[in-house]
């Protein structure tokens, strides 16, 4: 146990990750002591069944009601077969499912209980990683920036370079690689770009009864409606200086932008307007960066990549470029910062979401016990 909490060296962490996509678990074992990453493991997906996704479905907007003790009970088991048949993690990085995220209101709110996993696991559990940034003023996402600055260091990258994550809900980090810890002044800047792939999959659900445009199929054959697109991009949060971040419905009035308009130039339209979401958010760049690499589902479409590409200066690629993996990025993320969270490191800062103070939230539950210690 003192390789896990104390300054010892790397250890094998395993990070889950259930993103606003809704689309299953992802899992991945990172070795890591919390500031570099030493290597890269086993990774495995658990998908969300149908029946799964409905549950899910009714409680997202919701901070509780039965809805949301169902919603618990499905991210809690299906984590648990999704982690479970990894053998080797010293410790687990578990950030739940986020149902509500109302940094300046309510607060936020991601089920699943860690102390749960830990005792049915056998390891020890980091969990809640967001609500400690938010009680301290920050908007308690993007929480991934932490581990890019990791990444552009283990990539060995010299100039400053953007991630850009397309999951349901886009989010950009500028990480300047020669800074040497994340926490640092400029190291970072990490903010919610717009609406990513949720609106997208909402629509096609709604239209067509199906989880996706894969791979921008319906997409490629429409065209983007420019009166939507302009009154999309005049709402307020886009001229906002960072930090910002969203919750996965905050635009849901996207879908009524394109409720006339055809089936493909709807979801054409709603790919233009995660590029220019995206496009807007690099003008907060300090620098312009070297490269932008792409994680997350929206990097699989080539309908937005090549939208990106076109108004974008820079190479726009996927992580996979540099030897990542982008569909276990995230998850990756959260072995790290658990890592991070289980020795006293920060996760956060003012760079990335705002909060007064360099600040390492979560929770770190063991197997033995219920009890729990602050992060």
């Amino acid at each position: 146990m003192n390789k896990v909490a104390g300054q010892a060296g790397p250890i094998w962490a395993l990070g889950a990750m259930s993103g606003t996509s809704l689309d299953g678990v992802d899992a991945a074992l990172v070795l890591t002591d919390g500031h570099d990453i030493r290597g890269f493991g086993l990774s495995g997906y658990r998908a969300y069944s149908e029946a799964e996704k409905t549950v899910l479905r009714a409680a997202l907007g919701r901070w509780s009601g039965p809805e949301v003790d169902r919603a618990a009970e499905v991210v809690e088991r299906a984590h648990i077969e999704a982690l479970a048949p990894f053998g080797t993690a010293a410790l687990v990085g578990f950030h739940g499912q986020t149902l509500a995220h109302e940094p300046r209101g309510r607060g936020t709110l991601q089920v699943g209980d860690g102390a749960a996993l830990a005792k049915a696991l056998e390891v020890p559990v980091v969990w809640d990683f967001r609500s400690d940034d938010v009680r301290m003023g920050g908007e308690g996402a993007p929480l991934a920036p932490f581990f890019h600055h990791a990444c552009a260091r283990f990539i060995k990258a010299r100039e400053p370079l953007c991630f850009l994550n397309l999951g349901g809900v886009g989010n950009l980090t500028y990480v300047d690689p020669s800074m040497p810890r994340p926490e640092m002044q400029g190291a970072l800047i990490a903010f919610d770009t717009g609406p990513a792939n949720a609106p997208i999959n909402d629509l096609m659900q709604a239209r067509r009864g199906l989880d996706m445009d894969r791979d921008g199929a319906l997409a490629a054959q429409g065209q983007v409606e420019e009166g939507a697109l302009e009154l999309f991009l005049a709402e307020g949060y886009f001229s906002r200086m960072p930090p910002k971040s969203l919750d996965r419905n905050d635009f849901s009035e996207m879908i009524e932008l394109v409720g006339e308009l055809s089936d493909a130039d709807a979801v054409a339209t709603l790919a233009g307007m995660c590029a220019a979401a995206v496009v807007q958010g690099l003008d907060h760049c300090p620098t312009p960066p070297s490269r932008v690499l792409v994680t997350g589902g929206g990097r699989r479409n080539p309908v937005i990549m090549a939208m990106l590409q076109a108004a974008i200066d820079v190479p726009v690629e996927p992580v996979e470029a540099v030897g990542l993996d982008g569909d276990m990025l995230e998850a990756q993320a959260f072995a790290h910062l658990a890592v991070r969270v289980a020795r006293g490191l920060p996760t956060s800062c003012s760079g990335t979401t705002g909060v007064r103070a360099a600040v390492g939230g979560g929770i770190l539950s063991r197997p033995e016990a219920r009890a729990v210690v602050g992060g």
